[in-house]
């Protein structure tokens, strides 16, 4: 008889930071783990033990301090009386896991034709941005903020322009399906960085994004609601300016960030290209930029051995991807008389070679089947191997394209017949996305819990995730299927 090794359990035991008592997972229990998360270890000034501080105390000596408060005034205590009695801490009384948490009343019983519950929270009053009538102009330039500085239980909740942030975000929450915690975060990042804001001011990306995400608050959420203010600036440069920043020689660099912005906004002679498309073109040429870099100060250094010395040590795709990007690059130079001579002409770049189709073995299909785990994997599977469609198209699907009643698909505005199997899979990943996020406001088919929170659709890195490393990837399934229909007398 096979004996099974018994799951590990942790034996109950002392929390380090707080000193309770109970069964909890790691090394300390939860609510010390997110205390620690958000504030910096140092000696406390009560018990002089080196733990997370807030205001200088630890979390052991605030939980003493408000159950102090709370058995002087007999009810729970607000954060002012609970900070004016830490420096009266003297002893502590310990306490088990989860004594201090703050449980919620228990909701009453459920009447008939009745909501469960406690009454939802009304959404916030209509507001609008405050008239700050007359203003002086500013004297100097606005001197940059330490939002870091900031806490958010010091935050001013009685400001007119919190007030208009927290009516834009319950309308941004309306409209994309944000739930209860993505709400919550939301108006307490909003919290911290509109305390002691005044007409004029400006909140920059790279003021606000440290301290938030040190929070662990939705920045992206945050910034879409100061960004409908009119008060956001997003100063961050972009990493399309920063990939050459100090790695090229100063001569190749300044002209290759000039090649890469023709190619990104276009020109008088050529059209401007995809993000996508520079990027591929720019991770071509990287390695062969850095390495003549390192020789020489300018691309009219560059010859054609040195050209022909770098092409034969690729192969297949990678030598010819390589060689119309620097051809692309070499040509521009010789256009904008930068270059003398162009060291890649005459240098063929060969016809590409594709392999002979084959139909793919059912061994191979039944792997790619068992590693399709969640009703999304399953779903896109059906639709790339029954109906031959692209990982873009199935991106693309909205709820619109799916009629379940006449059992119809659209895919690439070509309605067809569902089958059996697509139809089970398709009403069985409808149901989880409808337990998961009842709430989205996103009319896409497929969703992920970053797009559940938006109106854009699934990357196709996501899409084909589920089948990356198989024999039988998304694309071959597609074109196995066109195949079959093919060989099919």
């Amino acid at each position: 008889m096979t004996r099974f090794p018994k799951r590990y359990v942790k034996p109950t035991s002392s929390c380090p930071g707080c000193l309770a008592w109970g069964d909890f997972r790691g090394r300390l229990c939860h609510t010390c783990y997110m205390f620690g998360r958000g504030h910096d270890a140092a000696e406390c000034v009560g018990c002089r033990r080196v733990q997370p501080l807030k205001w200088d105390y630890c979390r052991l000596c605030w939980c003493q301090a408000r159950l102090d408060a709370k058995t002087a005034d007999g009810q729970a205590a607000e954060g002012a009386d609970v900070r004016v009695r830490l420096a009266a801490v003297r002893h502590q009384q310990l306490f088990f896991v989860g004594m201090h948490y703050r449980r919620r009343p228990t909701p009453p019983t459920r009447r008939k034709g009745g909501r469960r519950g406690p009454p939802r929270k009304p959404p916030p009053a209509l507001a609008w941005r405050p008239d700050s009538g007359w203003r002086q102009s500013p004297l100097f330039e606005q001197i940059p903020r330490h939002f870091d500085r900031l806490d958010p239980s010091d935050a001013d909740l009685a400001s007119p322009w919190l007030a208009w942030a927290k009516y834009l975000a319950h309308r941004f929450a309306e409209a994309r399906g944000w739930g209860r915690n993505i709400r919550f975060a939301v108006n307490r990042g909003l919290a911290v960085a509109l305390t002691g804001h005044v007409e004029g001011d400006v909140i920059r990306h790279t003021e606000i994004f440290s301290p938030l995400r040190a929070l662990n608050l939705p920045v992206g959420h945050i910034i879409t609601v100061l960004a409908e203010m009119g008060i956001f600036e997003d100063d961050n440069e972009p990493s399309f300016e920063r990939w050459l920043v100090g790695r090229l020689a100063p001569g190749i660099r300044s002209e290759a960030e000039r090649w890469t912005r023709v190619l990104r906004d276009g020109g008088p002679r050529s059209l401007a290209r995809k993000e996508g498309t520079v990027w591929l073109s720019l991770n071509h040429v990287r390695p062969v930029l850095l390495e003549w870099s390192n020789r020489y100060d300018h691309l009219r250094e560059v010859t054609r051995d040195d050209v022909l010395a770098h092409i034969k040590t690729l192969h297949g795709h990678q030598r010819r991807d390589q060689l119309v990007a620097l051809r692309s690059l070499f040509t521009w130079a010789k256009r904008q008389g930068l270059i003398f001579r162009d060291p890649t002409s005459r240098i063929k770049v060969g016809q590409n070679e594709y392999a002979v189709l084959q139909p793919l073995l059912p061994e191979q299909v039944e792997r790619s089947v068992a590693a399709a785990m969640t009703p999304a994997a399953r779903l896109v599977l059906a639709l790339a191997a029954v109906h031959a469609a692209r990982v873009a198209q199935i991106a693309a699907l909205m709820l619109d394209d799916v009629d379940l009643g006449n059992r119809r698909l659209a895919i690439a505005g070509r309605a067809r017949p569902l089958d059996d199997l697509t139809l089970r899979l398709l009403t069985d990943w409808l149901d989880h996305r409808r337990r998961r996020w009842p709430s989205t406001a996103n009319l896409h088919l497929l969703i992920n819990n970053q797009t559940a929170n938006t109106t854009g659709q699934a990357s196709n890195h996501w899409i084909s995730a589920p089948m990356r490393g198989q024999d039988a990837t998304l694309e071959r399934l597609r074109v196995d299927r066109q195949l079959e229909e093919a060989l099919t007398p």
